[in-house]
């Protein structure tokens, strides 16, 4: 997680310190939250501003994982959703990819998962999965 640490005063504002993960500079944010009014400070670019702004509405990660295969052989295999995923329903996403069980073949980029749980989000494919062999 890139929140470094947050801080919250008697008028109601929480501020949070967050590390951007936006660019390759990492800026050191200061994030002020009063009611609906966001600011922003510490950032070097616009990519921070709208990391730090992000992170304070609703965060959002990468969603990587594995689900179970119907090949012997792979087990299992690695998949991701094609944007990122509300940080705040990764358990829940992680329970409902549980139950799925990728049918071989697969290739890279086959989506294995439409819309979870109503996101909008896909989840793909992000290996091959070879039919069974004969061997």
């Amino acid at each position: 997680m890139n929140e470094v640490g947050a801080d919250a005063d008697a008028g109601g504002r929480i501020v949070k310190y967050l590390s951007c993960a936006r660019c390759s500079r990492g800026c050191h944010l200061t994030v002020s939250v009063c009611g609906d009014r966001i600011s922003v400070a510490g950032n070097a670019c616009s990519n921070g501003e709208d990391y730090g702004r992000q992170e304070a509405m609703e965060p959002l990660r990468p969603l990587l994982t594995t689900v179970a295969t119907d090949n012997p052989l792979h087990p299992r295999l690695a998949v991701r959703s094609e944007r990122d995923f509300p940080l705040s329903r990764v358990l829940e996403a992680m329970e409902a990819l549980d139950a799925i069980i990728a049918r071989a073949p697969l290739k890279t980029g086959d989506v294995l998962v439409e819309n979870l749980l109503g996101t909008g989000i896909r989840i793909v494919a992000r290996a091959d999965l070879p039919l069974t062999s004969g061997r």
